[in-house]
């Protein structure tokens, strides 16, 4: 509409032109090298018009023949450039399909057409990398990290490439230099705290994380956490020569994690070993109020050496007030009713425990205090042990599928800050509980008269399920036939040694064995030592 109005605008000047120049008439008269041209004025104004349109395009062709040469390399140019596009394009489609052979084609498609772009040699890298060409990937990533463009790029590339030949000395070399580049580069910055967690350098990865914090790479919740995390691993190598400063960052940690059990447990035995036992029992307490753990309860009962058995009865008590009677408080509670012989106060403690698959740790804490009220050959006592072997294992920090009954700052497998988790495992034996008797087990048992493959039936060796295997609901003897079987009176064993303790005893011996320090991977060899931790395959 506007456009139209300016042309209506436009076309009614013109006309009031002409009109005012046709109400005044005059001549033009032109003299040049002897001739005397002379005409009106309204004609030499429409002949220098239209000599002006004719210079326009004579100049106009003038310059196409003279810029013809440069406009046909130009689209010569821009037709090439096309199509190295169009082979960039179908070149990433094919390495996000999968197919090496297409992405090798266009990417050398592309690296004719387009040259040394930083898109070409991307293509290119990815290409050699999906068809297994590693040369060739470095070579590519290479040639980036000399373009200032695509240097950090190219780094990465490298980086990837160090890992997949488990040249960690040069994954880290790149990624430092990737970091120092570009500070804000996630994948630098986590490669860089993780080599600094792998050398247990706690104060260069606590450096790590405040940078990382100050660039905004990780939220304020996190960055504390890992902080907590780093101070406490310092704390803790700190320890034994460096008291007062282990102190220092253990409490520091718990400012910024209060519910880090590993900080408050340090800071707990620290202070109570320089005799501030009120400092230390409120740290332990702020823990324990958010996150009850038995390594917590331990502390409590122990921050004065020369309490009796009552007294330590006494403080676990205030932490079962603190807690509302968490069931890791009952079992507290019952432990130290048992050491001070109060056995009616123990099994009271346990009692809401034991409606509803008591796990582990409460079977066994329920065998040893009928042990030590009626014997260790009592049926009850007997009978717990055994439900100590079916039952639902109790929590264990566990850091990718590798648990472990004490904690670390990193995981052993991946490195990865702040991993440890205090969780329960997942079963491993794929055995549903029994009924519960109604007597002391008594009666005979049945077991192969030869070992046999599969799942150790008292939960004692490690055992590996793959994810998503089906769970029978009953114990199985995988392989074994009836005639495999005989009947085993209590007190004999299997190869019919009368002497030998029965097989139920054994077993619950065995179930309330320690295991050894340190993660171990599940299915690895048995040690000289009974295994502290296993790997676990959810």
């Amino acid at each position: 509409m506007w456009r139209a109005l300016a042309y209506l605008v436009l076309l009614a000047v013109a006309a009031f032109g002409a009109v005012w120049i046709a109400d005044r008439p005059g001549t033009v008269t032109v003299v040049w090298n002897g001739y005397q041209i002379g005409t009106s004025l309204s004609l030499a104004i429409v002949g220098v018009i239209a000599a002006a349109i004719v210079l326009g395009l004579v100049w106009a062709i003038l310059r196409g023949v003279i810029n013809l040469p440069e406009a046909l390399v130009r689209g010569s140019a821009e037709r090439r450039r096309s199509k190295g596009l169009s082979a960039l394009s179908r070149g990433m489609v094919a390495v996000g399909s999968g197919d090496p052979l297409a992405a090798r084609r266009y990417a050398n498609d592309a690296e004719r057409l387009l040259g040394a772009e930083p898109l070409t040699l991307l293509l290119k890298a990815q290409a050699a990398q999906i068809s297994g060409d590693r040369d060739g990937a470095e070579q590519a990533f290479r040639a980036m990290v000399d373009d200032s463009e695509t240097r950090v790029l190219g780094l990465r590339g490298l980086f990837v490439e160090a890992r997949r030949r488990e040249d960690e000395e040069a994954a880290r070399a790149y990624a430092t230099e990737a970091a120092r580049l570009a500070p804000s580069v996630t994948w630098a910055n986590d490669a860089v705290l993780e080599a600094h967690c792998a050398d247990t350098d706690w104060a260069a990865a606590l450096e790590t994380v405040e940078r990382r914090a100050s660039l905004g790479l990780i939220d304020k919740a996190q960055a504390k956490r890992q902080r907590a995390v780093l101070l406490t691993a310092i704390a803790r190598e700190r320890e034994a020569g460096e008291p007062e400063a282990a102190t220092t960052r253990a409490l520091e940690a718990i400012k910024l994690a209060p519910g880090l059990v590993p900080a408050a447990c340090l800071a707990g035995r620290l202070l109570a070993r320089r005799g501030d036992l009120k400092k230390a029992a409120r740290a332990v307490e702020g823990a324990w109020r958010i996150n009850p753990h038995p390594d917590l309860a331990k502390v409590y009962l122990n921050l004065r050496t020369g309490d009796s058995v009552r007294d330590r009865l006494t403080r676990a008590e205030t932490l079962a007030k603190l807690s509302a009677w968490d069931p890791e408080a009952r079992l507290a509670v019952a432990q130290a009713a048992l050491d001070a012989r109060e056995f009616a106060r123990a099994r009271e403690a346990l009692q809401p425990l034991l409606a509803d698959r008591p796990t582990a740790r409460t079977c066994l804490t329920m065998a040893a205090i009928e042990e030590a009220e009626h014997g260790a050959q009592s049926g009850r006592t007997r009978e717990w042990f055994a439900r100590a072997a079916r039952a639902p294992r109790d929590p264990i920090w566990i850091a990718d599928g590798v648990a472990s009954e004490t904690w670390e700052p990193v995981s052993p497998l991946t490195g990865q800050l702040d991993a440890f988790v205090w969780q329960a495992p997942p079963s491993a034996i794929g055995v549903s509980p029994e009924p519960e008797p109604a007597e002391p087990l008594e009666t005979p048992a049945l077991v192969p008269a030869r070992a046999q493959a599969g799942p150790d039936p008292m939960g004692l060796k490690p055992v590996e399920i793959a994810a998503g295997a089906p769970v029978p609901a009953e114990p199985k003897l995988v392989g074994v036939k009836p005639a495999d079987l005989k009947p085993v009176t209590a007190g004999a064993t299997a190869k019919g040694d009368t002497s030998a303790p029965d097989p139920v005893s054994a077993g619950m011996a065995a179930a309330a064995l320690p295991v050894p320090e340190g993660p171990v991977a599940l299915g690895a060899p048995p040690r000289e030592t009974a295994p502290r931790s296993v790997k676990l395959v959810p």
